[in-house]
């Protein structure tokens, strides 16, 4: 099965039905079905600190996703390590000139890993 990356971009655009790109990243899941998700744990962090201050009912909804994340046959989130920090920081301390978060920088270097070009 490919192997499609799944940014911190995709999961809130997945949980917020006002996002602007909420419809898209539904049928993303409708029609990729045959495809194994990629994310990793500082991403699903990031997604759940964005809705730190959504209110009660939108975070049960997200912890709901994040918890749903790890159970799903079809996910695979990477776990976070000291080296995956690491590994990440040396990009990010790399890449100065672009505005890339320390998130970004770690997913840039678990997909190159994985040879995953799809986000």
């Amino acid at each position: 099965m490919p192997e499609i990356f799944a940014d911190t971009f995709y999961w809130i655009a997945l949980a917020n039905p006002a996002d602007a790109r909420h419809q898209a990243a539904r049928a993303f899941d409708l029609t990729n079905s045959q495809s194994t998700l990629v994310t990793t744990d500082e991403v699903l962090s990031e997604f759940l600190n964005y809705f730190a201050d959504a209110g009660e009912r939108k975070r049960r909804i997200v912890i709901g996703m994040f918890e749903e994340a790890f159970k799903h046959p079809g996910i695979e989130v990477l776990p976070q390590s000291r080296q995956s920090l690491l590994r990440g920081l040396d990009l990010y301390k790399a890449r100065n000139d672009k505005g890339y978060s320390l998130t970004d920088c770690i997913s840039m270097v678990a997909m190159r890993e994985r040879n995953i070009t799809n986000v």
